[in-house]
């Protein structure tokens, strides 16, 4: 049996508007391998982040990652960078485990998903240990007794950390926090000052900063304007608006593909009321959505138009690729060069 269906509607948009335009090689730098096994069920962890992604899959093996390449991507050879989940609800350490075996057994690029309360000597020798190229870090980690809306980076990506990640040339992958997403002033203090005091680190700044609507932009892009290290992933965002701006302010050698696997199999379309994402589904298909804010269904043809979470998003920086003047070559540095030029570098630095 199929991990998931590929319908008719999917085999044309992809065939008709993304084979194409993607390179033949994609390198996704953001994806999460897990085995539903880690999960512990007794956990009674604060929830500081959507809860519909979890309606996705039940958990994603490295395996299940590979079958989705093959038939989301036909005639397109797929490398991910991997790392575990992220939630309170699963065994961290087992994740991590799981990730570590598969990228070794698959030579494939990895983080390591850490925590602040690990000592400077505990993070780096864990990620050294285990083979990782850096840090999965999220605000799930910060201290329960901080309220969700006022949780900052460092408390989730400290700077005793920030610090390890610096000397050695290695990598993190942050989701910011706050309600304001990227244009929150906070975030954009800490994003600079980490720029500014760490150097050596490889910063990935996930999905665009959280910025899903243009409303979550405000004038971020003209104060980031003066970074010049870090990067940033499109993974889970399909707006082409924000893809634009991305484009202007800092250029195709700092934009990377990522998927952020499995969530990216649903089927859906988003739009965007009140400067707020809303996820059209399938009705029936991910159970009860009643309660979900960011959750809409629909029915008849429109819900038979949907097609995959990760085909919108490519979709959509095809055409702020296209309105921006991107060549193929950029298109290729954004799919693939840059991710394996980051991941090289660390690499080498490793060796050396």
């Amino acid at each position: 049996m199929s991990l998931f269906q590929i319908k008719d509607v999917d085999k044309a948009f992809y065939e008709s508007k993304l084979q194409s335009f993607l390179p033949e090689r994609i390198f996704d730098i953001h994806t999460h391998v897990w085995l539903d096994r880690i999960r512990i069920r007794e956990a009674n962890a604060p929830v500081r982040a959507v809860t519909w992604p979890s309606l996705v899959a039940r958990d994603n093996s490295v395996e299940d990652l590979f079958e989705t390449y093959r038939l989301m991507f036909p005639g397109k050879e797929v490398t991910p960078l991997l790392f575990s989940q992220v939630s309170l609800e699963y065994d961290i350490d087992a994740g991590n485990e799981y990730v570590r075996a598969s990228a070794q057994k698959h030579g494939l690029p990895s983080f390591m998903v850490t925590k602040p309360g690990l000592s400077a000597s505990a993070f780096e020798e864990g990620i050294e240990k285990g083979g990782f190229l850096g840090c999965k870090v999220y605000l799930n980690f910060a201290d329960v007794r901080i309220p969700e809306k006022e949780i900052r980076i460092y408390d989730f990506l400290p700077p005793h950390h920030l610090e390890v990640l610096s000397r050695r040339g290695w990598a993190a992958m942050l989701h910011i926090p706050r309600d304001g997403r990227l244009k929150d002033p906070v975030n954009l203090m800490q994003m600079l000052e980490i720029e500014r005091k760490y150097p050596g680190l490889r910063l990935i700044i996930a999905h665009v900063g959280r910025a899903y609507c243009p409303e979550d932009l405000g004038n971020a892009f003209e104060i980031l304007a003066e970074t010049k290290n870090m990067v940033f992933d499109i993974s889970a965002n399909t707006n082409e608006t924000v893809f634009r701006e991305l484009i202007k302010a800092v250029g195709p050698k700092r934009i990377l593909f990522g998927s952020d696997f499995p969530i990216l199999r649903m089927r859906m379309r988003r739009i965007y009321e009140n400067g707020k994402y809303i996820n059209l589904v399938p009705k029936g298909v991910y159970g009860d959505v009643s309660g979900d804010k960011n959750l809409r269904e629909v029915d008849g043809e429109e819900a038979e138009a949907l097609t995959f979470f990760m085909y919108e998003e490519i979709e959509a920086f095809r055409r702020a690729s296209l309105a921006e003047g991107l060549g193929q070559k950029d298109i290729e540095d954004v799919f693939y060069n840059n991710a394996f030029d980051l991941v090289d570098g660390i690499g080498k630095e490793r060796r050396r």
